[in-house]
């Protein structure tokens, strides 16, 4: 077995590029008592991970300069010196970006592929779509007939925003940035209204399509088309401050409108979290996401690439708006 790890080699600033990693050829360790030795499957590539690439404080610790990145991965257990999983039994947990790993069979959840594609763990069952579901429902508490905007909505949370919005009675504007994710959020996703920000102008297209104003905004962008949606909310607006892809890359301090007026007038809440603050109700999430994919309600798309050595293209590509849905890395199949 030729083992392999991805390491963080430099702190990017601006755009991550090839100088700013490093693939390392290493052994493959054998496991020791309570540990086993995964082959990996599938890697998560996620937008918060380029947080972690600068030496600064925030919710979580930064990667280590020469260490391997890490992040979600489904593997499969190929050696085991553990009473609780054994041979050929698929699991998940958070490791590092490795071909094959040794890990304490506590940091792992062992999954039931006969529920699910073992995938969707990663995606619309895993944190993306736990993401969705507690900053829709817990912070932005949609209603029948109010309009919730979701910007970066072809992505792997915007995608389940939406839908639950629309299980929840609500209208749903989605706003992206090509004419592919807007059919699929428009003609597959059921979408009510659509904004290409790459195309439009997005104030004048969210006043177009959000005549009566905006009760939920939920925000994974930031930047201008945050400032936008943010002008025509309305009184007792809820928004649920998920990310800030606009700003992950840039090299200075972004400068913009200062929206506290616009809330303070509308007694409007704006609430930043991480789905790790739900963290004790992430079973109750996740049964009630499998149940509504069960019965159809929940849908999901995956954008996959393949090779171990397309990690990092997969990773960067978040960032120039490559992938619909969940973007995954697949690294090789099941035994």
């Amino acid at each position: 077995m030729h083992n392999e790890q991805i390491v963080l080699s430099a702190r990017p600033n601006g755009m991550p590029n090839s100088e700013h990693f490093r693939t390392e050829s290493i052994p493959v360790k054998d496991p020791e008592n309570g540990e086993v030795l995964l082959k990996t499957l599938y890697i998560s590539v996620d937008p918060y991970m380029r947080g972690r690439m600068n030496d600064r404080k925030s919710y979580v610790p930064p990667f280590a300069l020469n260490e391997p990145l890490s992040g979600g991965i489904v593997a499969q257990v190929i050696s085991s010196r553990s009473t609780e999983l054994t041979e050929g039994d698929i699991v998940i947990g958070n490791l590092p970006w490795q071909k094959f790993i040794t890990a304490p069979d506590a940091s792992l959840r062992k999954l039931d592929p006969d529920l699910a594609p073992i995938s969707a763990s990663l995606g619309i069952l895993g944190m993306p779509g736990l993401t969705a579901y507690f900053g829709l429902l817990d912070i932005g508490d949609p209603k029948p007939g109010e309009t919730v905007v979701v910007s970066g909505a072809a992505g792997a949370v915007g995608t389940v925003v939406g839908q639950l919005a629309r299980i929840k009675g609500a209208r749903v504007v989605g706003i992206a940035g090509s004419d592919d994710k807007l059919h699929y959020l428009k003609n597959e996703l059921q979408f009510d209204e659509v904004i290409n920000y790459k195309t439009e102008n997005v104030r004048d297209s969210l006043s177009n399509t959000c005549p009566d104003g905006v009760d939920v905004y939920f925000d994974n962008v930031g930047g201008d088309i945050s400032d936008a949606v943010l002008s025509l909310i309305n009184k007792g607006a809820r928004i649920a401050l998920c990310g800030q892809i606009s700003l992950y890359n840039l090299e200075k301090q972004d400068h913009g409108p200062r929206m506290q007026g616009q809330l303070l007038i509308n007694s409007a809440l704006m609430k930043g979290f991480i789905v790790s603050d739900y963290a004790q109700h992430f079973e109750q999430g996740a049964m009630e996401l499998a149940k509504w994919l069960k019965e159809g309600k929940l849908t999901y798309k995956e954008t996959i690439v393949e090779g171990f050595d397309q990690t990092l293209r997969a990773f960067t590509g978040l960032f120039t708006g490559d992938n619909i849905g969940k973007q995954l890395v697949k690294v090789a199949d099941p035994d």
